[in-house]
């Protein structure tokens, strides 16, 4: 109890040092010093306080100013109802979630440096407190982790945001905040690929990711926030299809059948879900799906390209037919290194992009390469049209998987559709499909007026993509 006491001492210091200058409401309550109420520790309630008739007003009357978004007026009010009882009725931690409110609107505000930071210990100060009230340890590290990412990323390493994320699944589990799942997951595929965790562990906090999604969806709860989160976390973690064996046989298969389903006349789409599951060791499970997809393949689909005239060639689609990505990677790339005849070079090293971006998931190699196609063979539209694929596939690599930096992607990828259809006759029909398609994914005009930039202004698209691009708004 010792402890506690000097907890909420120590808080209310704090929150008086760094309490910004407000103006004082219209009203007859006074603000109190926390030493002239009589509560009892960190967690006191009305009840617990012989102010609690005080404290009670103060807290209706600052929540009605809360929600006018009148901070200045409200501030004075909560930290008389906070002080007095922290806990208020006991059963709500409204008093501390708040409290957080207020002091993220002040950080938002202010321009100093020291103060912004003096701003954030007392949020999370506010969130020791909640959790030793109300417990919930797995939702206050979930909430400190999300603040940390979106809000105040400069605070903290991505370790320890990573950390905390971690440490609120683990504890949760399958009743895990929603809130969590998109950041951590961003997380988790950023530290896997930068060699900072295992395979074993990215293996571990994906599964348990994707079984905390499927029960969100199924609850019928907040259907809307679930419906985002599956928008982005499948996508974001298709990443690991490019690390062989990260996946089983069964991930595939539950992935890429819908996919051959909805177009089997299609030898594109066919050819790549082929090669999927063999990548994904399907090939000798005997599934039954499988062997139907390979008779398609096999019957309708399966060409011994032109480019095969070489042995090394050759030894390349031997490798693709094995699901040996790498090693057909190393001969295709061999081979467009022996020919001086252009137009097979550019067709090497674009099989080489399409591998990088339909198998391996590798989006930076792929248009590596596709650029190599299209300077081999300068008025062939392909290339452009797999990097515009790949950079309209980057909205869950670049952002959240919806918003701004998720929709920003599409800029560049209509300007290389736009190039591949000017230079190209062949190449316009799908370059024009593509455009339609996309254009109603772009940023709306108010997102453009909000961020005081203009359509037609020059942009540059960050991420991975790097490109300078011209700003449209959706139609």
């Amino acid at each position: 109890m010792l402890r506690y006491r000097l907890m909420v001492v120590a808080l209310g210091m704090f929150l008086y040092s760094c309490s910004p200058k407000v103006t004082e409401p219209v009203t007859s309550t006074e603000v109190t010093e926390q030493e002239e109420t009589a509560n009892t520790g960190p967690c006191a309630t009305f009840e617990d306080s012989r102010m609690g008739e005080e404290a009670i007003t103060a807290h209706v009357l600052y929540r009605d100013l809360l929600k006018q978004e009148q901070y200045d007026r409200a501030f004075p009010l909560w930290k008389k109802a906070f002080t007095i009882a922290p806990a208020a009725d006991g059963k709500r931690n409204t008093h501390f979630a708040d409290g957080i409110t207020f002091y993220q609107n002040f950080y938002d505000e202010a321009t100093d440096s020291l103060l912004k930071e003096k701003y954030v210990d007392t949020i999370f100060m506010l969130y020791d407190q909640m959790e030793e009230c109300y417990g919930e340890t797995g939702y206050v590290l979930g909430r400190k982790a999300f603040d940390l990412y979106f809000k105040y990323p400069e605070m903290e390493d991505d370790d320890v945001v990573y950390d905390y994320f971690k440490q609120s699944i683990d504890l949760d589990r399958d009743t895990a905040r929603y809130f969590i799942l998109n950041p951590f997951t961003d997380l988790l595929v950023k530290r896997y690929f930068d060699l900072k965790i295992s395979k074993e562990e990215a293996q571990k906090y994906a599964g348990m990711i994707m079984n905390r999604l499927q029960t969100g969806l199924e609850s019928g709860e907040n259907e809307a926030q679930w419906s985002i989160i599956n928008d982005y976390v499948p996508s974001r973690l298709a990443a690991f299809e490019g690390v062989k064996g990260f996946y089983d046989c069964e991930y595939y298969l539950a992935k890429y059948v819908p996919q051959f389903d909805e177009n089997p006349d299609d030898c594109e789409n066919v050819t790549s879900v082929y090669r999927s599951l063999i990548w994904g060791g399907c090939s000798d499970t005997g599934n039954e799906d499988f062997q139907r997809i390979k008779a398609v393949y096999d019957e309708n689909c399966r060409v011994v390209e032109k480019v095969a005239s070489s042995s090394t060639a050759k030894e390349g689609f031997n490798a693709l037919e094995s699901g040996e990505f790498e090693q057909a990677i190393d001969k295709f790339t061999e081979a467009a290194e022996e020919t001086d005849d252009l137009d097979r070079k550019a067709q090497l090293y674009l099989l080489v992009a399409k591998i990088y971006y339909g198998s391996l998931k590798r989006f930076p190699l792929a248009r590596q390469f596709a650029r190599k196609a299209a300077e081999a063979r300068p008025n062939w539209g392909e290339p452009h049209l797999l990097i515009g694929k790949l950079y309209a596939s980057s909205g869950p690599l670049c952002g959240p998987g919806t918003g701004w930096d998720s929709q920003i992607v599409v800029w560049p990828a209509i300007d290389e559709w736009q190039k591949a259809r000017s230079i190209d006759p062949d190449a316009a029909a799908e370059a024009n499909k593509l455009i339609n398609n996309y254009r109603q994914y772009m940023p709306s005009k108010g997102d453009i007026f909000q961020r005081t930039l203009n359509e037609g202004d020059s942009f540059t698209v960050g991420c991975w993509i790097q490109q300078q691009t011209t700003i449209r708004a959706a139609n």
